[in-house]
């Protein structure tokens, strides 16, 4: 063995014995870096496993925009019947509950005192018409001044007037229907004395039925006269919930400054009169309509950079699509353009999905 082989051998039991001597040392600094760096890059992390997913394939489908609202049914009509008069009430014709006509009679105070005055004017009136008749005759035989002639025509047309305001305080005595709808519970009895503050009835016209709702500020600009909306009411015997369609007729004149909503009243022919004024709803507005509408859910569609995102499933990788969105609702976007049908679209953990991401498929709809 030469002197230099020696000292090459020496050389390596020196290595491997320093190795061996610092190799504790070394695995000891890297766990304590570990510890304060805390675990590798996602990206690393992310090629080494695969994150479970939720997904759906996309199809073209119904897509309505509008909004969902609570509301109240009115009656068409609805007031207080009481007498423009004052008197006894002799005559109560209605029954509570019934329905009624415009111009039934419905009540009536005492009118004598008023029909004995009517039967004393018109007994005068034959006189008064007479002293007419030979007025006028004798002024064509210029018997008479004009003066004579004007004032017996005064007195009959004095004669006339009072007559025509008997009547009228007649009337006053007549308490009718203004129009078709049902009585409600009378509040007096025959024999009682009302004035024109005293409520004799209430009386109501449900059919049509008016339905009243407020809708979100974002919907003045939409909503108008013809708008379709869907109601439901939600029966007292089985709980099943039955929709109903109505038309809106009118739209308040300017957005509520407090709640930053328009009130908004539709109209239900409620032919049946099985609706009763007062039921609490819920409202369906259709603002539009589509059959044939490609969209997204709402939650898989990230806005970035002015652009909308989407992460499409693709040989078990997360891969981004840009999308140019259409129509908006609580949960669906409707895709114009960046999907086709039958794509398959990423609906959850979509925040911490990247481009290239392995990924598998928990659930598929």
């Amino acid at each position: 063995m030469t002197k230099q082989v020696r000292w090459t051998i020496i050389g390596l039991i020196i290595l491997i014995i320093a190795g061996m001597i610092a190799y504790p040392r070394v695995k000891e600094k890297l766990k304590s870096e570990e510890k304060t760096q805390g675990p590798p890059p996602p990206a690393m992390a992310q090629r080494r496993m695969a994150i479970s997913i939720n997904a759906v394939v996309l199809k073209k489908q119904s897509l309505i925009d509008g909004d969902k609202t609570v509301g109240t049914t009115i009656p068409d009509e609805d007031v207080n019947l009481t007498f423009e008069s004052s008197g006894k009430i002799i005559d109560i014709f209605f029954t509570e509950g019934s329905h009624v006509k415009k111009g039934d009679l419905l009540a009536k105070i005492n009118d004598k005192p008023l029909q004995a005055e009517l039967k004393k004017l018109e007994s005068q009136l034959p006189l008064a018409k007479e002293r007419v008749n030979r007025q006028g005759t004798l002024l064509e035989k210029d018997a008479v001044s004009l003066e004579a002639f004007e004032q017996v025509t005064t007195a009959l047309e004095v004669l006339l007037a009072d007559i025509e305001l008997v009547k009228a305080r007649l009337l006053q005595t007549e308490l009718r229907a203004p129009f078709d709808g049902i009585i409600g519970l009378r509040q007096v009895s025959e024999g009682a004395y009302a004035t024109p503050q005293t409520i004799i009835v209430n009386l109501t016209k449900i059919s049509p039925l008016k339905i009243e709702f407020s809708v979100n500020e974002r919907f003045g600009s939409e909503i108008r006269n013809g708008t379709d909306i869907v109601f439901n009411l939600e029966t007292t015997t089985s709980g099943l919930r039955k929709e109903y369609k109505a038309k809106v007729y009118a739209v308040e004149s300017k957005i509520a400054l407090e709640t930053r909503t328009l009130k908004v009243r539709a109209l239900y022919p409620n032919e049946d009169g099985r609706i009763l004024p007062g039921r609490n709803l819920q409202v369906d507005l259709i603002i539009k309509a589509m059959d044939d509408a490609l969209v997204v859910p709402s939650e898989a569609v990230i806005p970035e950079m002015g652009k909308f995102i989407v992460y499409q499933y693709r040989n078990g990788e997360a891969r981004a699509k840009t999308i140019t969105p259409g129509l908006r609702t609580e949960s669906h976007v409707q895709v114009l353009d960046g999907l086709l049908p039958g794509d398959t679209v990423i609906t959850s953990g979509v925040m911490q999905l990247r481009t290239g991401m392995r990924v598998t498929i928990d659930n598929l709809r």
